[in-house]
């Protein structure tokens, strides 16, 4: 008896701690913060510790990395010009400070104690893992306000592959859309909030201005937010008057506080498409401030007449914007010239449509797309049961605005998908409790694993995937594809440090890597603002060898970069047979290129501009 006694104890502790624990993970904060610590150790260990380098992959990844630099050398909060890049005078680029800043602030910190590089890879490292809290959460408070506890746990397991796959908050991703992430993640929870606290629309009018404030490409979405907070205040009146309120007062204040604290004064009347600039600043506080206005002093009329107010306050945001700006109302990269849309736009992955991806890549559509009209068709399924109609309503109307933004752009599935897990929490919910009450079932069992499955956008990422390799032939099989050599690798440019600092004609690919590893101007990179920069690069890649020079010699440049490998350059050749890059890659050099040492096991081959006489 007295042997078994300490087994029992130690049996009750054991029980009474799983009882604690079990008790904790009902509770918000340690879910999150539970769920967010695993995923930012898995992320950590798999993608950190095995990259070959601490910047992202993606060009926006490595700009902003030069544009923070920048700013830690002393260029000006207000100066967001990229002197460096394009031709004389450089390129005002259209990123905020507001992700500088904190990025910024981290390399300062860790370089009070550690060289400059690593520095920097500490601080690429922090920033996107510690976005990761703000995005749980957001997804943790909607699961928990639409599912309760079980909506919660949903919510934050089908958000962390989503997360891990995206790759937006893998280390050194520094580009903007990790943050517009847990923004949307943020209005969407604040909009689902069923007792309808004030705080909440507060919360989801500033989380609206500072997502218009850090990138124009969630405009569309903070839009349809106001409208849904409109419309939920124009049908109910009194009852909705303090969530419409609260959000316009909101949004009015941080809109213009973001305006004068990011713009300088001498753009103040400047209206541009890509950024915050006047143009959605004046739609914003129109918009909002017309809102408050209507809630505080129109929420007592009858339903009719508050219509009638919100039709008002649509008419002088719409006349706003045809007044102010007018080019705001059409696509942002609609003035693009034509052969910057063939050479280059079209071969853009992200910026590809359903359409254009269905041909390159058919069997990656379902990674995009499926969870998200999963999501939709859920949610007029619902509908038009009356289950939990607001809820879904505004679920609907938001991931449809996604996902119709994905449709034309493939970039706006990652906010689509996001958004899907949602409704899909809550068909789970109710999938899983018809399966545990009749354990029996294998079919109820099957549906409820396969609505899992079909949930997460990385198992159709894998079937996909499947099918893919499964439509290869044996001679696709067969063939071993020769490894291309890099361009753009911090070896492959070594050669610029020999030469003294000048312009670089590159392919834009090599823009932004040649800006990081070099202290050269660079004629071209992947930006639309840089419009003068890449169409004089891509007129000397298709002009004759003899009309070249006057390319050269007009734009100053000083050495030329010839990468047989990058794809554009392969365009330009194969459009102009007879043209400089064509050429170069016979192995014809024009007498006014001199070749330089080319660094070994690399694909880019230097040349020195060396005008001819005339």
């Amino acid at each position: 008896m007295n042997a078994v006694q300490p087994i029992a104890d130690a049996s009750a502790v054991t029980a009474a701690r799983r009882s604690r624990l079990g008790g904790l993970m009902t509770r918000l904060w340690p879910a999150v913060i539970a769920y967010s610590v695993i995923l930012a150790a898995v992320i950590l260990v798999t993608k950190f510790s095995g990259a070959t380098d601490y910047v992202g992959p993606d060009n926006d990844d490595g700009m902003r990395l030069v544009e923070v630099r920048d700013f830690l050398a002393g260029q000006g909060w207000f100066d967001l010009m990229q002197y460096r890049l394009g031709l004389a005078g450089g390129t005002l680029m259209h990123w905020s400070r507001l992700i500088d800043l904190p990025i910024a602030s981290l390399i300062r910190f860790f370089g009070l104690f550690a060289p400059r590089e690593t520095a920097e890879a500490l601080a690429l490292a922090v920033w996107p893992v510690s976005l990761i809290v703000p995005a749980m959460l957001a997804m943790g408070v909607a699961g928990r306000r639409i599912g309760g506890v079980a909506g919660m746990h949903i919510a934050l397991g089908l958000t962390a592959p989503a997360i891990y796959t995206g790759n937006r908050f893998a280390p050194g991703a520094i580009d903007h859309h990790n943050a517009q992430l847990a923004l949307v993640a943020t209005m969407v929870a604040m909009l689902v909030d069923r007792e309808r606290r004030g705080w909440s629309y507060a919360v989801a009018g500033v989380a609206a201005a500072v997502a218009i404030a850090i990138g124009a490409e969630t405009t569309p979405f903070v839009a349809v937010v106001c409208l849904t907070v409109a419309l939920l205040w124009a049908w109910e009146g009194e009852n909705f008057a303090i969530p419409a309120r609260a959000f316009g007062l909101s949004l009015t204040i941080a809109i213009n506080i973001l305006f004068f604290a990011t713009v300088p004064p001498r753009l103040y009347s400047m209206v541009t498409c890509d950024n915050l600039s006047l143009g959605y600043y004046s739609l914003a506080a129109i918009g909002s401030g017309l809102l408050l206005f209507s809630a505080v002093f129109a929420s007592g009329l009858r339903r009719p007449l508050r219509f009638a107010a919100l039709a008002f306050v649509g008419a002088g945001v719409l006349g706003a914007a045809i007044v102010i700006a007018p080019q705001c109302l059409s696509d942002p990269l609609g003035s693009l010239d034509p052969m910057l849309v063939e050479l280059w736009l079209r071969h853009i992955s992200e910026a590809q449509s359903l359409l254009a991806l269905a041909r390159t890549d058919p069997t990656s559509v379902g990674a995009f797309y499926a969870a998200g009209l999963f999501g939709i068709a859920v949610c007029i399924f619902r509908l038009i049961r009356r289950d939990r109609v607001q809820i879904h309503l505004v679920l609907l109307f938001l991931l449809a605005t996604s996902w119709a933004i994905a449709l034309v752009q493939v970039r706006g599935a990652t906010f689509s998908n996001l958004l899907s897990i949602l409704p899909l929490a809550l068909l789970i919910i109710d999938v899983r409790r018809i399966s545990n009450s009749d354990s029996e079932n294998v079919a109820v069992a099957f549906v409820y694993v396969m609505t899992v499955l079909a949930s997460v956008p990385a198992v159709w990422a894998v079937g996909g995937g499947l099918v893919s390799m499964q439509m290869e032939n044996d001679a696709q099989k067969a063939a071993e594809p020769t490894k291309a050599l890099s361009c753009t690798s911090k070896e492959a440019l070594a050669s610029l440090a020999e030469l003294p600092l000048g312009l670089v004609s590159a392919p834009s690919e090599m823009g932004v890597p040649i800006l990081r590893f070099t202290q050269n101007r660079v004629l071209s990179a992947p930006y639309h603002r840089d419009q003068g920069g890449m169409l004089t690069e891509m007129h000397i890649g298709l002009a004759k060898p003899q009309e070249a020079e006057a390319f050269l010699k007009g734009a100053g440049v000083t050495t030329l970069a010839f990468c047989p490998k990058d794809l554009q350059t392969r365009e330009l050749a194969k459009l102009k047979p007879d043209g400089l890059y064509a050429e170069l890659g016979k192995g014809n050099i024009p007498p006014y290129l001199e070749p330089l040492a080319k660094v070994p096991d690399t694909g880019v081959q230097f040349f020195r501009y060396r005008p001819t006489a005339n």
